[in-house]
């Protein structure tokens, strides 16, 4: 059944300013509703000239106060109720609406009022929310920071144009650079810190800020197509979605919420049968409800979850599901698909016999458009070699490629071992090595995540001797070599079934059922599209030493919001009984309006908590 769950953003519809403006009107009218109130005779030792209808004056202030000030959460409370969700506006409401329904009775019977009571509560309420509102604001900066990227005159443009990127702009739309050499800042983007080199050919984003140079950029993507209007998307989807935790605090405010109206009808009717007297009796109902409010509950996790989906952001990595992250702590294996991820993707050639050997493979692959071919013409190119005309060029399928060679036969390929040979008439003259060589970066990630105690594993399509060759350059726990891609899922159970809790890395479409089957999905940012949609959280900047910053984030997460649980509802188990009376007869009783001031200031101290997440390093 789908219910309203408008009640989880409390604050929908509402702006900031409204309650603060509205925090001064019942300051203002509170002011005279005090002057004629016992609180002031027993601060001052002695009462104001009392006039005939001061009461009715009384009366209209405090309508005031309730109707126009306090509306905001009778709305909210009846949101709440709508969608069958009663929670922290609920138990205000009722606070309020109890205190005013007695006050107008007593006006009229010439019983005591809570106006003072009922006034300061709306003004501290008000305060409370408009500090929180502010917090919330300011650690939900994620969606407003990128769309502030988003250039203006991308709007005016469309796939093809040619745009001129003058030095400090912003780029337009997605694009290839056709002329010019600068420097751009990706930072916001990707996460890395040191602006990037762009010259013709390379891909920009728009969104990064051109340096001193001045680019030509044929645009390929604008508006919603852009890489950065897929992060938005992205990051949106995160803010939208629910941890756990979130779900065990929305549960427990519910039954926060239901515990502290049996409470203070309790405490009503108790106070009541021992000859408390109404006011008195109403006065402990009112505290009650105001102090069992989950406020600091509705904050404790979402501020958390917002402030963490931002430093992912800052630091490379995107959250996609917010329970990916929170799986991310549990992580003990993180399981790597070597091409692409560990390794570059692109072949280079490693070692070579001879230079002689080079500058015959380099004059047959020339006419190859095998990657292997292009690594060998490559590193020819780099040496400086002389590359001699081909004649008869034709590939040797499953094998390789010959040509004649200055009259003779030349061969490149493999003949059954992993070295390319270069044979010159069935002659073999030398060897060429040839790999997927890895990234500077891998090892370093490598031995960070050892070293958080985790359990490093790559899985590849290629031979025994190149996954064993790359596991021992990088100092791989465990691999499995000549895996066919529809079994890299079948890994991935493998290792669960070991006991074992896994993150797969992976970038391409044949990696989506691995990615989908891992306790935790992480896809690389430049890999394919499907690929991201099976993963919980995406690597921008395709370098694997992010990994080892979610499993910290998720850690520091986790933690704070465990902290905020306990300053949420810490607070509600000392304060509750208190101000049911339970003791009264020690001289120790919670007014409403103290209590109203302790659940604002557990929701700062929750809202604050959260905060400090910022100032930590990943």
């Amino acid at each position: 059944m789908d219910h309203d769950h408008s009640h989880h953003d409390k604050h929908a519809g509402h702006h900031t300013a409204d309650f603060l403006k509205k925090f001064w009107v019942t300051l203002v009218l509170t002011l005279p509703i005090l002057a004629y109130s016992e609180i002031f005779e027993i601060a001052f030792g002695a009462t104001l000239p009392l006039f005939a209808g001061y009461q009715w004056v009384i009366l209209a202030l405090g309508s005031v106060i309730f109707f126009y000030c306090g509306w905001v959460f009778l709305l909210s409370a009846y949101r709440e109720l709508r969608g069958r969700m009663p929670g922290m506006m609920t138990l205000i409401a009722l606070a309020i609406v109890t205190a005013y329904a007695w006050s107008v009775y007593a006006t009229f019977v010439g019983e005591h009022t809570l106006f003072w009571e009922l006034s300061t509560l709306i003004a501290i309420m008000l305060l409370g929310h408009w500090i929180e509102m502010r917090a919330v604001q300011g650690a939900k900066g994620a969606l407003k920071e990128l769309s502030a990227l988003l250039p203006d005159e991308a709007k005016h443009l469309k796939s093809g144009d040619v745009v001129v990127v003058k030095p400090g702009a912003k780029v337009p739309g997605d694009g290839e650079v056709q002329s010019g050499i600068s420097e751009v800042d990706e930072s916001i983007l990707t996460g890395e810190s040191r602006p990037v080199s762009k010259r013709a050919g390379d891909s920009v984003i728009a969104g990064s800020i051109n340096g001193d140079g001045s680019l030509t950029v044929r645009v390929t993507k604008t508006g919603e197509a852009t890489f950065l209007a897929g992060v938005m998307r992205l990051v949106a989807e995160a803010e939208a979605s629910k941890s756990k935790l979130q779900l065990l605090a929305d549960r427990a405010a519910l039954w926060l919420t239901l515990v502290a109206i049996g409470v203070g009808a309790s405490t009503f009717v108790v106070w009541l049968s021992v000859g408390a007297g109404v006011v008195f009796s109403v006065e402990r109902l009112v505290a009650v409800f105001v102090i069992a409010c989950p406020h600091a509950l509705g904050l404790a996790i979402p501020l958390v979850a917002s402030i963490s989906t931002t430093m992912a952001a800052k630091n490379g990595f995107l959250v996609k599901q917010r329970r990916a992250l929170e799986a991310a702590r549990t992580i003990d294996t993180v399981l790597f698909d070597k091409t692409g991820t560990l390794t570059k993707g692109a072949f280079s050639v490693t070692q070579v016999s001879s230079d002689e050997a080079l500058a015959l493979a380099a004059a047959v692959d020339a006419h190859s458009e095998h990657p292997i071919a292009k690594a060998i013409v490559d590193e020819a190119k780099k040496r400086g070699l002389k590359r001699d005309e081909v004649k008869d060029f034709k590939r040797v399928p499953g094998a390789g490629a010959e040509g004649t060679v200055q009259g003779k036969r030349v061969f490149v390929g493999h003949r059954g071992g992993s070295d390319i040979l270069v044979e010159v008439d069935g002659e073999q003259v030398g060897t060429i090595a040839v790999a997927d060589t890895a990234r500077p970066e891998s090892k370093e990630a490598v031995q960070t995540l050892k070293g958080m105690g985790l359990t490093v594993v790559m899985i590849t399509g290629d031979s025994e001797d190149v996954a064993r060759q790359v596991s021992e350059e990088l100092h791989i726990d465990q691999y499995f070599a000549r895996v066919v891609p529809g079994e890299k899922a079948e890994k991935v159970k493998l290792l669960q079934r070991g006991g074992k809790k896994v993150a797969f890395v992976g970038d391409g479409v044949n990696d989506a059922p691995a990615l989908t089957q891992a306790d935790l999905g992480i896809a690389i940012g430049a890999g394919t599209n499907v690929a991201i949609e099976s993963a919980g959280i995406i690597l921008v900047r395709n370098d694997p030493r992010d990994i080892s910053k979610i499993i910290r984030l998720s850690q520091l997460t986790y933690t704070k919001m465990l902290q905020n649980l306990f300053w949420a509802t810490g607070y509600n188990v000392v304060a509750m009984p208190l101000a049911a009376g339970a003791l009264y007869t020690y001289g120790i009783l919670l007014e409403p309006a103290l209590a109203a001031v302790l659940m604002s200031l557990s929701t700062v101290i929750v809202a604050i908590n959260a905060v400090l997440l910022r100032r930590k390093t990943l």
